[in-house]
């Protein structure tokens, strides 16, 4: 992961890595103008010599603040700072769909009892709830922003 804790890109104070991907590399962060946590996804230094991937990337913010949904995050902010390009959207706590589908819980995730067996059985167990509302749609901790 190409930032440390500590570091500020824009007013995003870097806090902690919680991911990467193909597409990015996702921190959790403290924006210091409203003092909230939040999840920040930046484009690795290589990928942002590529004008291909940083239109792809942009566009995929574009996207996702277009979208208003209880399902989906919020964006709250993207820009560039020192050559890189980033996107900043809510912080979502709780396990991940990784962690669901295999059942290994992630710190303050679920017990590993969970999920159902199998990936069929995980989707029809989460349409259940949601149709019984006996579980909030908003569950994870990797922000669902493709990385």
């Amino acid at each position: 992961m190409g930032l440390s804790a500590g570091m500020l890109l824009g007013p995003y104070e870097i806090l902690a890595p919680l991911g990467s991907g193909g597409m990015g590399e996702v921190y959790r962060a403290r924006d210091t103008r409203l003092g909230r946590q939040v999840a920040v996804k930046i484009l690795p230094e290589a990928v942002s010599q590529d004008s291909r991937r940083v239109a792809r990337f942009e566009k995929e913010a574009e996207a996702l603040a277009a979208l208003s949904h209880p399902n989906i995050l919020d964006i709250h902010d993207v820009g560039q700072s020192e050559g890189r390009f980033y996107v900043v959207t809510e912080l979502l706590e709780g396990e991940t769909l990784r962690d669901r589908m295999t059942g290994e819980p992630s710190a303050g995730g679920r017990p590993p009892s969970w999920p159902p067996p199998s990936p069929t059985a995980s989707l029809l167990h989460t349409q259940r709830e949601s149709s019984t509302g006996t579980s909030s749609p908003r569950t994870s901790s990797s922000p669902r922003t493709g990385a």
